[in-house]
């Protein structure tokens, strides 16, 4: 049994590709996998994060998400790596910066749908061969509270790009479900990672933990348990196309 409370040998036999592991959630969830007997190829983003994922996945591959040329890289190390994909986790994504609205060039509009939506979109859609090898495959994007919530000043194309996520994540339940590959997505709420240090001031974050029913901020480790149930055909074989919302209760729908 490990820290979260699963057995070590639950995804014993899987493989698992995620995306946006250097840090943060990312970095909780692969540390997780690995930690349930999994087989984990990563992605790290920014510069050096690959090296917090050499020790805990069995692989991993630096890339720049806002570039196509980058995730057609990604793609084919993945390829090259496996044939049969269990669990695919579309984690890469962030902000990029707060954009008013009528201040934001095509360019910065441009980079966040790229690497926030687009780049899911073409990731899934290159290995969902991959994962009809598998008996049982789940994908499990992470998309957002401000999805529904549209986010704070700032970040509203950041909010759109996790909202088409979260559709899509909808409609790849119907459309895989012959398949059976199930399409979940996690929401995150505010969680204390290097995303809020960037784009959040002390004042906001501490007003935001006093809005909070359970009084305190989320940290990854609240976040990684959700990915390895919604991974587990034992734990969650009869969910597909939901979003499971993680916030101590900040968003209660």
């Amino acid at each position: 049994m490990n820290n979260n409370g699963f057995s070590n040998d639950l995804l014993a036999g899987k493989t698992v590709v995620i995306t946006g592991a250097g840090r943060g959630i990312g970095l909780a969830i692969a540390t997780t996998m690995k930690e349930c007997g999994a087989k984990v190829i990563a992605h790290s983003g920014r510069s050096g994060t690959a090296n917090s994922l050499v020790d805990i996945t069995d692989s991993v591959f630096e890339a720049d998400m806002t570039d196509e040329n980058s995730v057609r890289a990604f793609i084919e190390f993945v390829k090259a790596e496996t044939s049969t994909i269990d669990v695919l986790i579309n984690n890469a994504g962030t902000m990029l910066g707060r954009f008013p609205a009528d201040e934001l060039t095509s360019e910065q509009y441009q980079n966040l749908v790229n690497l926030n939506q687009t780049s899911v979109v073409q990731i899934t859609r290159a290995l969902i061969p991959s994962l009809r090898q598998s008996s049982s495959a789940s994908i499990i994007n992470t998309v957002s509270i401000s999805a529904t919530t549209g986010g704070s000043p700032g970040s509203s194309i950041y909010s759109a790009t996790k909202a088409f996520v979260s559709t899509y994540t909808k409609a790849l339940a119907r459309e895989l479900a012959p398949d059976n590959i199930r399409a979940n997505a996690v929401s995150p709420g505010t969680i204390t990672t290097d995303f809020h240090k960037r784009y959040s001031s002390e004042e906001k974050l501490e007003a935001t933990r006093l809005s909070i029913p359970l009084q305190r901020l989320g940290l990854p480790e609240d976040c990684a348990p959700a990915y390895v149930f919604l991974s587990s055909e034992k734990l969650s074989g009869y969910i597909t196309g939901q979003v499971l919302e993680i916030n101590g209760g900040q968003l209660i729908a």
